[in-house]
């Protein structure tokens, strides 16, 4: 692992766009600075050997070069509404992306905040599925999948969600479940880059 230069030396791991709290994920991307080449391989296997149960280490590559940071600028969302019909959720949807401004507020470290939650939000949809989500049993869930661009003040699930409560009045009434699927650079046609592929294509060329 390589270290900070100073008197107070820090591992060289930088965090791209990390989840919210509150939130579940299935694609968080770090980078880390090492002092000596190491195989992918092994580094993964170390890594994931030392995290808890839960945190998984799926793949580990080579930069090739720019920041990871740079290659990030959306995440994909799926929101778990347990005790919402489908169809409620469907009309505040409709709704939402019809206005062209959701005024929503949070509290951060500056204090109360007004901004826009629908800017920031590329799609956002009520999808169907058969079954309960997230082992809800006996009521209904809607699902919202949606893309969030990353913008500053940046939107998180829970800004959308409030927007829903202003413009519909749509209030859950138990706490939803947001877990991102995927971040990346989301392309003209609405898809989202893997930030990795660039260094994969990088060291398939070598």
């Amino acid at each position: 692992m390589a270290f900070s230069q100073g008197f107070t030396p820090h591992p060289k791991i930088s965090y791209a766009s990390a989840a919210p709290t509150g939130t579940a994920s299935e694609a968080e991307y770090l980078e880390v600075g090492l002092q000596d080449e190491v195989d992918p391989t092994t580094l993964r296997l170390a890594l994931d050997a030392a995290l808890s149960p839960g945190l998984d280490v799926i793949e580990v590559v080579v930069a090739q070069g720019g920041s990871l940071a740079d290659r990030i600028d959306a995440s994909h969302w799926r929101i778990e509404l347990p005790g919402v019909e489908p169809e409620l959720a469907r009309q505040a949807v409709e709704k939402f992306w019809a206005s062209s401004e959701v005024l929503v507020e949070r509290l951060t470290k500056q204090g109360r905040r007004t901004f826009d939650a629908r800017e920031a939000v590329n799609r956002i949809d009520v999808i169907d599925q058969t079954g309960a989500p997230s082992e809800v049993v006996g009521v209904p869930c809607a699902i919202l999948d949606l893309v969030i661009r990353q913008v500053t003040p940046s939107v998180r699930p829970d800004d959308v969600l409030s927007g829903l409560r202003v413009v519909a009045d749509l209030e859950p009434p138990v706490p939803s479940r947001a877990t991102r699927l995927a971040q990346g650079t989301l392309t003209a046609q609405g898809a989202i880059v893997d930030p990795l592929e660039a260094d994969r294509d990088g060291a398939n060329h070598r």
